[in-house]
């Protein structure tokens, strides 16, 4: 087992998340809780928005675009909108909803900077359904907020205000793409939107400018504004700066959600570091893991000494996504693995899209048909042929066929695991069945 390489970053984001009642105003407070929103509203959004581009804080919900740049995208409008998504609906990805119901104070002071930054006249935070205990405390830490004069009309008597609605959300993974989530908040059904025309940006909620952000990109706000935009830049390399939540879970000694510092530590580092993962249960070895969410493309034992950056993680064929990270070691059955992955996707397709409603329909049949022993040898074939028609080509990042992203992300599990393990599909096939524990009965 090995230690992360390079010093210890502060904690940025989870500062307070281990604290007994990290989720009080009073605890907050206690901590420097708010004093990044009043260093903000006394310079101009302007100014602000410069510390964020200067940071270069990338997106932490997924597609890891530049938040600043996203900000400067934003239509030249008098109504404009915010909204928070805290949709977190990509299987073993828990990192958001640690930092809801941990640290309320901050994601609430994260987005009255952001709203203040980008001109926003309203602010939402869409919230999966389920995190209930997240729901709450966010509600209390905002009826706190408002006494406290940090949310509402007249701001610490700056002048500005703003208003912050809660909403949950019905516990559609769909709806964490930032589209579909807009037609949610409108009332309508999850459907993702035709871009172009409809970039949030430009044409988003009530066909207003709007700026969607996820949980954790507003909740590093209050350190920038507090501490600079080149403190945080200064942390990690390249385009990957600051620190970031992965997520990790599988068979490891120590799963958990872990703030570490961009590039400067490795896959290797957080699985087998005593302080982080803990190594692989058992002793075992790795067989492959997901480095970023089960949409992403599988990794081998030979990627174990990747930075985790968003470069060098795209480059090397998948991407950090979410920041889950799920570790199989070797007596994972990589045939049930994509199936139960293929499978989530199947029941979450919002239906909009062909490739995507009926071609996750036919890889679930196809890989459950493997995993009970009932598969063919041509079923292999079959798969690959269908996977290149949702996404042509195969590549990473994938052919677009479909209005959003779900459909061209469903083949990565299963040409992953066929590239990487073909023989355990054959073996399925010829011994009429899985060999791996804990097999479906036949």
């Amino acid at each position: 087992m090995s230690e992360p390489t390079g010093s210890t970053p502060p904690a940025i984001v989870t500062s307070r998340t281990w604290r007994q009642g990290s989720w009080e105003l009073g605890r907050y407070l206690q901590s420097g809780g708010y004093e990044g929103l009043r260093k903000a509203l006394a310079m101009t959004p302007e100014a602000v928005q410069a510390e964020v581009v200067t940071s270069n804080l990338l997106g932490r919900g997924g597609a890891g675009f530049e938040a600043g740049r996203k900000w400067s995208m934003l239509a030249q409008k008098p109504v404009r909108y915010l909204v928070v998504n805290g949709d977190e609906s990509e299987p073993a990805t828990f990192k958001d909803h640690m930092l809801i119901e941990g640290d309320p104070h901050q994601l609430i002071e994260g987005t009255v900077i952001a709203a203040y930054a980008t001109g926003a006249s309203l602010a939402f935070i869409y919230i999966r359904g389920e995190f209930a205990l997240g729901i709450e405390r966010l509600e209390a830490a905002l009826e706190d907020a408002y006494r406290h004069g940090a949310v509402g009309p007249n701001i610490f008597g700056s002048g500005f205000s703003l208003d912050v609605v809660v909403h949950p959300g019905a516990g559609a993974y769909i709806c964490g793409e930032e589209t579909a989530l807009l037609e949610s908040l409108e009332g309508k059904r999850g459907f993702p939107r035709i871009k172009p025309p409809y970039f949030p940006a430009a044409v988003g909620l009530y066909g207003a400018p709007t700026v969607v952000n996820n949980v954790e990109t507003v909740s590093n706000l209050p350190w920038i504004v507090t501490h600079g935009g080149a403190a945080f830049a200064a942390l990690g390399q390249g385009r990957s700066t600051g620190t970031r939540i992965f997520a990790l879970s599988g068979h490891v000694n120590r799963p958990g959600n872990y703030e570490i510092e961009m590039v400067k530590t490795t896959f290797r580092d957080l699985i087998e570091s005593p302080r982080l993962g803990g190594g692989v249960r058992d002793g075992r070895q790795v067989k492959a893991f997901i480095p970023g969410g089960v949409s992403a493309p599988w990794f081998g034992p030979e990627h174990l000494d990747l930075p985790l950056g968003q470069d060098e993680v795209g480059k090397a064929g998948s991407m950090l996504g979410s920041g889950a990270v799920t570790v199989m070691d070797d007596t994972t059955c990589a045939v049930r693995a994509a199936w139960r992955i293929t499978k989530f996707f199947w029941r979450e397709s919002c239906g909009q899209c062909t490739p995507c409603r009926e071609g996750s329909g036919w890889l679930e049949k196809v890989m459950r048909r493997i995993e009970l022993g009932q598969g063919r040898e041509e079923d292999l074939d079959l798969l690959i042929d269908a996977c290149d028609n949702i996404s042509p080509g195969l590549r990473w990042p994938p052919a677009q066929t479909t209005i959003c992203v779900l459909g061209p992300s469903i083949p990565s599990s299963i040409t992953s695991a066929i590239h990487r393990f073909r023989d355990e599909f054959l073996l399925h096939v010829k011994e009429g069945g899985c060999p791996f524990p804990g097999a479906l009965p036949r």
